[in-house]
């Protein structure tokens, strides 16, 4: 199960159609809203760790 980075809700990755890619890491969504938000403005959503990988890979 994948963690809606808006809602921290589990979100089974497998099923749902609502998704995000960003800096290529897929990103799952419980509702449309919570995808909205996120592709508004995915760095707000951003935790310290997704930042630290990010760094990592440049």
């Amino acid at each position: 199960m994948a963690i809606d980075p808006i809602c921290k809700m589990e979100v089974d990755e497998t099923t749902t159609t609502l998704v995000s890619e960003y800096r290529g890491q897929k990103y799952f969504f419980c509702g449309p809203g919570c995808k909205a938000a996120f592709d508004k403005d995915p760095e707000k959503y951003m935790s310290r760790d997704d930042h630290q990988q990010h760094d990592r890979h440049h």
